[in-house]
């Protein structure tokens, strides 16, 4: 189902889509096509760039839910070498070897640290093949000087994050020409709207607050899993490998992957209502004052004893979320939860720890990402106050040295 019909109805949902991916293109410098979600928008990109059977460079330290996606597009991932200091991409750790036998490379930009884009895009360039950029986490981060989603052939945002309006995003492509085919395959993939997720996007941010406001934190998360909006008991979802076999034989399918994919977010391919769009339309005009706020967080998290190592004179990226490095992670997301503060967005263990070489290519170097994703505490700026005073009072220690100190 087209986001636009002939009807007047359909229309205005055609008209806030077009708005929205204005106001992202004008942001970005390049043609976006607004998606359902993020992971939607990838599987897009994948499927137009890439061929089944390929080989795409990934980061181990990621969602689960994206190491699905690529599987879904038919694609083998291959666990890149991370920086222990951020958990981007270490383009010097990858053997020759590795990147000769690529289809392409896939940026994450963990928290909004971004990834090496200028080094890889020069890789790319070399080998002919097609660079992807996640950008979901980094909607406002830039590196030398151009933002990041500028540098891949595509690029995916998520109006999730920053903007906070739990749905929506973008594709953006550097060729504008692609726009009317990768529409039309975006329109392919739709499940038709529907009043009761509409009606259920509306009043989820008052029924959060309500409980949350209440102090009924237990009965928050009991509703979330009752809504099919909180899924995980751990980190990481179950991988389920005899059935996860046999999506592979039917890849590339985004059906038969629907059941990893659609994990914390039922609604990733159903096409928006008005309601949903006028949302998104709000959120992301005061997207500007959010990155102050997250910028002005994360120097301030930045300055404390347990903060990452940050070179002299690098600007301050207003990120998702500060990884700060603690000798005891799971103690200090327990200290945090005693005061009502949530950590989310873990990435431990590793992909290629979870998934195992029946599912993925394990990194040639895994000492970074595992040492990364071991000690990393990602926290939100917003919270920045608070966090700092529970952890001073907690005694949270330091991770430490970082491997091959």
């Amino acid at each position: 189902m087209a986001l636009g019909q002939s009807g007047p109805a359909d229309r205005a949902v055609l008209d806030a889509a077009r708005t929205l991916e204005a106001a992202m293109g004008d942001r970005l410098g390049r043609e976006c096509l607004y998606v359902p979600s993020c992971r939607l928008g990838l599987y897009l990109a994948l499927r137009h760039w890439c061929g089944p059977g390929g080989r795409i460079l990934m980061s181990p330290v990621n969602d689960d839910v994206i190491l699905f996606v690529v599987l879904a597009a038919g694609l083998r991932p291959v666990q890149a070498p991370l920086s222990a200091v951020d958990g981007s991409i270490d383009t010097d750790a990858v053997p020759d070897t590795l990147w000769n036998g690529l289809s392409a490379v896939l940026t994450t930009n963990l928290y909004g640290n971004p990834d090496p884009a200028g080094r890889l895009r020069e890789r790319c360039d070399r080998l002919g093949i097609p660079l992807v950029e996640d950008a979901a986490h980094a909607i406002g981060s830039v590196t030398d000087g151009k933002p990041v989603g500028s540098y891949g052939d595509a690029a995916v945002f998520s109006l999730s994050k920053h903007v906070g309006a739990k749905a929506g995003g973008f594709l953006a492509v550097a060729d504008p020409a692609l726009r009317g085919p990768l529409e039309q395959a975006r329109d392919a993939l739709l499940d038709p709207a529907r009043l009761a997720a509409e009606l259920a996007y509306g009043v989820r941010p008052y029924a959060e607050s309500a409980v949350r406001g209440l102090r009924l934190a237990p009965a928050a998360w009991w509703a979330l899993r009752m809504l099919g909006l909180q899924e995980r008991e751990e980190i990481r979802m179950p991988l389920r490998p005899a059935q996860l076999r046999q999506a592979l034989d039917a890849a590339p399918s985004l059906a038969a992957f629907h059941s990893w994919v659609r994990v914390d977010m039922h609604d990733y391919r159903i096409a928006p209502g008005r309601l949903r769009l006028r949302r998104l339309g709000h959120r992301l005009n005061r997207l500007d004052g959010r990155l102050t706020a997250h910028r002005v967080g994360t120097e301030r998290l930045l300055a404390t004893r347990w903060a990452p190592p940050v070179p002299a004179g690098a600007c301050v990226q207003p990120l998702f979320r500060v990884p700060l490095l603690v000798a005891d992670r799971d103690a200090a997301v327990a200290a945090l939860a005693r005061h009502r503060v949530t950590v989310g967005y873990l990435y431990d263990p590793p992909l290629d720890v979870y998934a195992g070489e029946a599912f993925t290519d394990p990194s040639p170097a895994p000492a970074g990402a595992a040492w990364f994703a071991r000690h990393a505490l990602p926290v939100d700026p917003l919270r920045a106050g608070p966090v700092i005073e529970i952890l001073t009072s907690a005694g949270a220690g330091t991770a430490g040295e970082l491997p091959g100190d």
